[in-house]
């Protein structure tokens, strides 16, 4: 067991819009978070996340704190944020090394006797190959979730879940439906031919939902039909409709019908009834993403919507592929959005909105996911704003 330490990526459009709002070792890679993925190498709990100042007053359950970066004793084990490993855990040794994939760093070991100091060069230090998939963007979240999920949720398959209820009907092998103590309603179709579907606890499964493996559907979710195809959902998510490739973080909502593929949902989203994503060109070309005046190759065919935390966007919206909605922003209007909507905006004319109302809004709907808002919640909350709304 050694103890974790995180290293952010430097801010930048690539990690927009959620580098704004959250740590990146937050976002989910396949079933798991950055961050859980390291504490699984690591066999041990993150003691702080080494990130930007904007974040040094960020609050949410369970995730250290984060704070500037700074010098440590070993035994300790320091990852990137931008790295989500897999597989086997490194071999310690008795002397410092670098963690190394295909040739790029992705972190340290520091053994008991030894330091480590962000400031010092490394590269002379041994290195130590680890499994795992390096992320050049938030885009390419969707990327470790193509890659990922399908071992994510096999790994379920190895103990045995509860059993399926009668009138269940089931394409594969029954096997690979692990169900976590999650109520499934009579008629649920579970297609694991590609892929197990792992439902977690209290997760409620409405008849007429056609799951389409691999699929991990975290605790607390309501699953209320449609079709949903490779996908990860972390706690407290309402879904329905046609949702292909798409991860939601936690919290958010789209309880309505309406195509979303490709895309990342933030924390506390909500998608009115009929938003609908495009996730690949007329054209069949890589995306660009435009963040601002930036502009960002994907270099992929399928990317839909990144959505920041907070953002909600209005019934009947269509958002056209490689769309960036900023954290905070409220979508609506007659016309179809831009492709980039900036944080914290009211509509897409320009106008943004203000401290007061953004609140106003959050202290209205976490409650209704029965999260308090304490002192902390609501300083990290006013803080959000005024970084954001200051881009």
């Amino acid at each position: 067991m050694s103890d974790l330490y995180l290293i952010e990526p430097d801010p930048s459009p690539l990690w927009y819009p959620f580098s704004d709002c959250r740590p990146i070792s937050e976002l989910r890679a396949g079933a798991w978070l950055i961050r859980e993925r390291w504490e699984a190498i690591a066999n041990g709990e993150t003691q702080a996340i080494f990130g930007p100042q904007h974040l040094h007053r960020f609050v949410e359950e369970g995730v250290p704190t984060v704070v500037s970066a700074a010098p440590l004793d070993g035994p300790a084990l320091i990852g990137m944020s931008a790295f989500a490993p897999s597989g086997a855990p490194p071999e310690a040794s008795d002397q410092p090394a670098r963690l190394v994939n295909d040739g790029e760093t992705v972190g340290w070991w520091v053994p008991e006797g030894h330091s480590w100091d962000p400031a010092a060069p490394t590269a002379e230090l041994g290195e130590v190959a680890l499994d795992g998939m390096l992320l050049h963007g938030a885009y390419d979240v969707i990327t470790a979730l193509e890659h990922l999920l399908v071992g994510d949720t096999a790994d379920f398959t190895h103990e045995p879940g509860d059993e399926l209820p009668e009138a269940s009907i089931v394409i594969g092998d029954p096997g690979d439906v692990v169900l976590l103590g999650a109520h499934v309603e009579p008629g649920v179709v579970f297609d694991v031919r590609d892929g197990a579907i792992v439902i977690e606890q209290h997760t409620h499964v409405r008849s007429g939902t056609r799951l389409v493996g691999p699929v991990f559907v975290g605790p607390g979710c309501e699953v209320l039909g449609g079709d949903i195809v490779q996908c990860a959902f972390g706690p407290r998510c309402k879904v329905r409709g046609e949702i292909h490739s798409t991860l939601m973080l936690g919290y958010a909502n789209k309880a309505h019908d309406g195509f979303v593929g490709h895309s990342v949902i933030g924390r506390w989203v909500n998608l009115g009834a009929g938003t609908t994503t495009s996730n690949l060109k007329n054209t069949y070309g890589p995306i660009r993403l435009d963040v601002g005046s930036d502009r960002i190759e994907t270099e992929r065919p399928f990317v839909g919507t990144l959505f920041g935390d907070h953002a909600k966007v209005a019934i009947g919206t269509f958002l056209d592929t490689g769309s960036v909605v900023g954290t905070g922003a409220n979508v609506f209007g007659p016309n179809r959005p831009p492709k980039y909507v900036p944080p914290m905006a009211w509509g897409f004319d320009g106008k943004r909105m203000t401290r007061d109302g953004f609140l106003a809004v959050a202290e209205r709907v976490m409650p209704r996911r029965q999260v308090e808002i304490t002192d902390g919640i609501r300083a990290s909350l006013e803080h959000l704003y005024d970084y954001a709304a200051s881009r």
